[in-house]
């Protein structure tokens, strides 16, 4: 098999990629930490704030933060004995379980989705044009699109 190398536009965007996407998830981490909350915590909350009753399946949410059932249980068990999420019996299916958002973690997401809002937008969305963000709307989403194909 012949491997057709990146040439170097390619080389240059992707490792520029890469670079600004590990530029961005330190700099959003550290502007969480006061919060005392992680990016995965973060994360993970959000998925919660935004269903239903506050609560997902832990599938549904393995799915959202495309981890895998493993890493997420054991993220889970630390958030838990933080206070921020609960675990509770599924009723449906005996071996399933939901993961609701508690009323400590509610709070600690009221307090840290401005700053993290106001963080996205200095850290990522400062300084680029209408023409800049379409193009990157258009990337993003087709990439988006082929991966989750």
């Amino acid at each position: 098999m012949h491997t057709e190398w990146l040439h170097d536009d390619e080389q240059r965007i992707w490792r520029q990629w890469l670079r600004a996407h590990t530029l961005l998830t330190v700099e959003l981490g550290r502007r969480l930490q006061p919060h005392g909350l992680s990016l995965p915590d973060y994360a993970i909350l959000v998925g919660l704030t935004d269903a239903p009753d506050g609560r997902l399946r832990m599938s549904e949410l393995a799915h959202i933060v495309q981890w895998d059932r493993s890493r997420l249980s054991h993220h889970i068990k630390r958030m838990e004995q933080r206070g921020l999420v609960e675990r509770e019996n599924c009723s449906e299916d005996k071996r399933g379980a939901y993961l609701r958002i508690t009323a400590a973690g509610q709070t600690v997401m009221d307090k840290a989705a401005p700053d993290h809002v106001d963080s996205v937008r200095a850290s990522f969305f400062a300084g680029l044009t209408d023409e800049e963000l379409a193009t990157l709307d258009g990337v993003t989403a087709r990439v988006t699109e082929r991966l989750e194909g």
